[in-house]
């Protein structure tokens, strides 16, 4: 899988090295971001754009799976 990093001054895409984090730190980082948005993002309705873009979705797969 190949990272890339943006120059968005310059619209340009370099190779970045990514960061060795073994599987605890990643469990712990990713612990950490759930605790931290989980409940805000909960607690907030679905917006109509979002259902919008739901509902495109399942026609899109319903689409796919028909036969053509």
């Amino acid at each position: 899988m190949e990272h890339l990093a943006t120059d968005y001054i310059g619209g340009a895409t370099a190779e970045a090295a990514m960061p060795a984090l073994n599987g605890e730190t990643r469990h712990r980082i990713g612990q950490g971001l759930r605790d931290a948005y989980v409940d805000s993002c909960d607690a907030q309705p679905i917006t109509d754009d979002q259902i919008q873009l739901l509902l495109r979705l399942r026609q899109k797969e319903r689409d796919r799976r028909r036969p053509t």
